[in-house]
């Protein structure tokens, strides 16, 4: 069985197709400045040098037709026909209340997905764009969501509810979602794995750090809290994102800098952050540089990062009453040594505690425990793979279905 897995934003679209016989990866690629001038796709099939072809893409119909175009091509396709796909799983970042788990994408799912865009009107309408012209190109094929939001909807009230007023939950469906999901699902399961532990024993924490980061608690398998909330903006500082801050900042900027709602969202969400900070870079490898360079502001960034991810931790192993393991995953959970450090020092309190020669050499897509031998609590590295976890959920739903 061979499934294609998909992530459209609103001027991309990333790809992979999968051989679920040993889940490797038959191809990869990326469609580029969609609706753009000079656009690109970027194909890499399995064991081959990536090719790259400059086109006019329009919309995302002209994208997906680039895409299998590519995957059928005769010099650097990896399939004959598009008959072979059994399935297209979707990445979509909002499900809201509405799926606890993958569905079968129909008209109904299409109408409920259309009534999310008013709670996520920055992620979904490009996610929906992707689903219908991958439905129109390829309308025998069936095709799968596999929701952000849906790992966290074991959220106990308490946990997701915000202090408004109860009809602003009923009227507008406020309240915390969380996000990156699929990503907390897999890296928590493949660090049972390598505890050796079933997952349903065991309190997690999961650290997804990258230009969006959020940290889950993870309690007996199931996620009991996500830093993110309503939209992905709250939580801790990000790339460009503000993370959470006093609501009243929000008018009194307003006010001052004369933005209007939208505008305001816009600043909040791209103006914001460790760029914002530090004047530099969105990049933490930027910032880290920077900062080694005598950079104070790019240092401050960093610091309040680390700040703020220590504080998640604590009072997430408060909420879960113990902590067996800490879990990093994303870019710059995955690859930065000194931000791990920065997080795992002074944590001794509650039985975390690193090896540094563990720490240096575990990056670059390395997995494994960097804990020191006398740590209580494991700190793991798990490189996160979302792609393959949408691909076995699509998998799953279209065997069963």
């Amino acid at each position: 069985m061979k499934i294609l897995v998909i992530n459209c934003g609103s001027s991309s679209l990333k790809y992979q197709l999968f051989n679920m016989e040993d889940n490797s990866v038959l191809a990869k690629g990326l469609v580029e400045r969609i609706g753009l001038e000079s656009g690109m796709l970027k194909h890499t099939p399995q064991g081959k040098e990536t090719v790259k072809i400059e086109e006019n893409i329009p919309d995302h119909k002209v994208a997906v037709k680039l895409m299998l175009d590519a995957l059928i091509n005769k010099d650097y396709g990896v399939i004959d026909d598009l008959c072979e796909i059994s399935a297209v799983g979707h990445r979509v970042v909002h499900g809201a209340e509405k799926f606890s788990g993958s569905v079968i994408i129909n008209s109904d799912v299409m109408e409920v997905l259309n009534e999310c865009i008013e709670i996520a009107p920055l992620h979904n309408p490009p996610n929906i764009i992707g689903i219908e012209a991958v439905r129109e190109m390829l309308p025998d094929i069936p095709t799968v969501g596999v929701f952000d939001t849906a790992f966290h909807q074991t959220m106990p009230k308490y946990a997701y509810m915000y202090g408004l007023p109860y009809k602003m939950y009923e009227k507008y469906a406020i309240r915390r979602y969380g996000f990156h999901g699929t990503s907390h699902c897999f890296v928590a399961g493949e660090a049972a794995k390598i505890l050796g532990k079933p997952l349903v024993n065991l309190k997690i924490i999961t650290l997804h750090l990258g230009n969006g980061s959020s940290i889950t608690a993870i309690k007996n398998g199931k996620s009991i809290d996500n830093s993110m909330g309503f939209t992905p903006l709250e939580g801790v500082v990000m790339g460009t994102r503000c993370g959470s801050i006093d609501p009243a900042i929000v008018p009194f900027i307003m006010e001052k800098e004369g933005l209007s709602p939208d505008e305001v969202n816009d600043y909040l969400n791209k103006e914001c952050g460790v760029y914002g900070i530090s004047g530099v870079s969105s990049d933490f490898r930027d910032l880290e540089e920077a900062a080694d360079n005598g950079n104070e502001r790019a240092k401050l960034a960093l610091d309040m990062f680390a700040y703020q991810c220590k504080k998640y931790i604590g009072s997430y192993a408060a909420a879960m009453n113990g902590l067996d393991a800490i879990v990093f995953t994303g870019g710059i959970g995955e690859n930065s040594n000194t931000v791990r450090k920065m997080i795992c020092s002074e944590m001794d309190y509650l039985g975390i505690s690193i090896d540094e020669n563990k720490n240096n050499t575990t990056v670059r897509g390395k997995q494994g425990d960097i804990s020191s031998d006398d740590a209580k609590v494991k700190t793991l590295v798990v490189p996160t793979n979302e792609e393959l976890m949408i691909a076995l959920d699509t998998m799953s739903l279209v065997k069963n279905a």
